[in-house]
């Protein structure tokens, strides 16, 4: 510090919250003359014992901070690897938010992610295309796409947990629209409907008056309440939900934002430091129904999850000019991890309350954006017959046996409709998305590559987290690269997330080699039963080629692990030979007699 003493937050694990204002609210201007916007740094407090929750926990700290200092109705979240690559993107933004039909029931814009520094061939898919432009395009004619994390302007409100405003209904017909036999009958019915109706609402209106009374006294100086959200909840409720800071609470029901006019900045800032203390979430729903969710690593999936069972919609923003660009993992060992921490999470979601199966009926989600999220969730799950389906080619070849069965006209018809149908919806996706063939076939191959590693690891870790309380951590040891583009592309970290696919592309090579050295050994006939089951082998094994190549490392220089497999494929060969001898058969040679009398 200036003083000489040491900065409180040397210690990133304990130490008090801190803020400090770097451009407020005192007319400071650019060069051209505009006024600067507001620039405040905020770290929570930390303390030893206490669950931060991540990443969660410090986007509702800024927010409470944010909604006691400036209380902006919009928010944006951008991930701290990603930089502004399109300054008019905000204003895209605030179109869909501001819509005069549609825009008060737009909780969120999310924008696609793009990354730099990826290699020209994407060779593990970081670009993740099929998702971000076939995928969130679709969920736009639904209810929205759904949270990435990064990328996302949102409403204020919706964050705070409010469902989404309804539509008004529309005006009934008039008695100028049906004969006067009608308005006779009915008109007098109608009218003491109408009274009962305004008679029962007195109270109702009555009640809210002496709520919105005791709101005004939470703060002094805000004058611009929302009846609307102060009628339905008393200050005890709201302290229940919010916390107990009266100037955060107060700021919370304003929907169209504002701060007090009369309050001096210090004691906006000590109020401040309240909200970013360790216990200030105890006892209240921050977590649960308000801000950012807690109950897993991927707390985007729920954060938005919960906004669209409140009814909201949220819209997916694609200019031409990325928005937003950052930096992708682009080494083997470090994508898989990535790929196992949303694994992770989408296991604890599916192994929660949250659960997009069985929560949030009765509210605003719609079915198809259900099955979305019921996606989102489920997919880890497959990582068990995707290491089957891997695994049965190998063993075919290695056995003998084939592991299709013999199926009538009627069924190869319909294997093949459905097969057509698959190929020709793929199609027309990619022609709508706009993604290209090598595109779509590095997702598939990556797919593959995640599904037999990340997947699978993420569904024991997940299911030994939840079930019985224990963590595991893979261990990445990482080997130096040379310098130069893309180097880090070259770097061999190794992984235990390694061992499955590895395990595969072996069984499936040895698989591979025993075929064909049976074929020649047992003779003509034999080939053609054997083309069926190389066929699965050598399909799998191109699935896995990106991996393949990530292992073997630059290919300007042997490194160790090919002389390696080299070794063990050649005495895998040898042994082999030696066994099986194609020049002699299997029940030995064969004596003729040739018919000339050697006497």
């Amino acid at each position: 510090m200036q003083d000489g003493s040491p900065w409180p937050g040397n210690n990133v694990r304990d130490h008090p919250g801190m803020i400090q204002v770097f451009l407020g609210n005192n007319g400071v201007r650019d060069l051209e003359g505009n006024e600067l916007p507001r620039l405040v740094y905020v770290s929570r407090e930390k303390r030893p014992g206490f669950d931060h929750h991540k990443k969660a926990g410090a986007m509702n700290a800024l927010m409470r901070v944010s909604a006691v200092i400036s209380n902006a109705p919009y928010l944006l979240n951008v991930d701290c690897d990603h930089y502004i690559n399109n300054s008019k993107a905000l204003r895209e933004a605030m179109c869909f938010m501001m819509d005069p039909t549609s825009g008060k029931k737009v909780c969120y814009v999310q924008f696609p992610q793009r990354f730099d520094g990826i290699d020209r061939h994407d060779r593990y898919s970081n670009r993740n295309v099929v998702f971000f432009d076939i995928n969130m395009k679709g969920l736009d004619g639904i209810q929205g796409p759904i949270y990435v994390g990064t990328g996302c302007v949102f409403r204020r409100q919706a964050l705070y947990g409010y469902d989404a405003p309804t539509k008004k209904k529309r005006p009934s017909r008039t008695c100028n629209c049906w004969p006067r036999w009608c308005c006779l009958c009915f008109g007098s019915r109608k009218k003491k409907n109408t009274k009962t109706k305004k008679e029962k609402k007195k109270p109702k209106h009555r009640e809210a008056s002496k709520q919105i009374h005791a709101l005004e006294n939470i703060e002094e100086g805000i004058t611009e309440l929302n009846p609307e959200k102060a009628s339905n909840m008393s200050q005890v409720t709201l302290e229940k939900k919010f916390g107990q800071s009266p100037v955060f609470i107060a700021s919370a029901i304003l929907e169209n934002g504002g701060v007090p006019q009369n309050v001096s900045p210090a004691s906006l800032l000590k109020e401040a430091l309240q909200v970013i203390s360790c216990g200030y979430e105890d006892k209240t729903e921050w977590g649960k129904e308000v801000g950012w969710i807690y109950g897993s690593v991927t707390e985007d999936i729920l954060t938005g999850f919960k906004m669209h069972c409140h009814g909201w919609r949220s819209v997916y923003c694609m200019p031409k000019r990325p928005a937003f660009k950052g930096s992708a993992p682009i080494n083997l060992s470090d994508r898989l991890h990535q790929v196992l921490r949303w694994a992770l999470g989408s296991v604890e979601i599916f192994l929660s309350k949250h659960c997009p199966i069985w929560y949030g009926y009765g509210g605003g989600l719609k079915w198809l954006e259900r099955f979305s999220y019921i996606n989102s969730v489920v997919y880890p799950w497959t990582s068990l017959p995707l290491l089957v389906y891997c695994s049965l080619p190998a063993i075919c070849l290695l056995t003998g046996k084939f592991i299709v069965p013999e199926i009538s006209n009627y069924a190869s018809i319909l294997f093949m409709a459905l097969f057509i149908s698959i190929a020709a919806t793929g199609i027309l996706e990619m022609q709508w998305g706009g993604v290209r063939i090598d595109d779509w076939w590095r997702n598939e191959q990556f797919w593959v590559i995640g599904g037999v590693s990340s997947h699978l690891f993420a569904l024991f870790q997940g299911l030994l987290k939840v079930l019985a309380g224990v963590n595991t951590n893979f261990t990445v040891t990482s080997k130096a690269a040379d310098d130069g583009e893309f180097s880090e592309l070259y770097i061999f970290k190794w992984t235990s997330l390694l061992i499955p696919p590895i395990t595969l592309l072996i069984i499936n090579l040895v698989g591979v080699v025993v075929g064909i050295s049976d074929a020649i050994n047992n003779g003509y006939d034999s080939w053609g039963p054997l083309f069926g089951r190389l066929f699965f082998a050598l399909w799998v094994i191109i699935h896995l080629y990106p991996f393949l190549k990530g292992m073997l490392g630059k290919q300007d220089r042997i490194p160790t692990i090919i002389v390696v497999w080299s070794i063990l494929l050649a005495s895998i060969l040898t042994l082999m030979w030696v066994r099986i001898n194609p020049f002699v058969s299997k029940d030995g040679p064969v004596l003729e007699i040739c018919g000339l009398n050697c006497d």
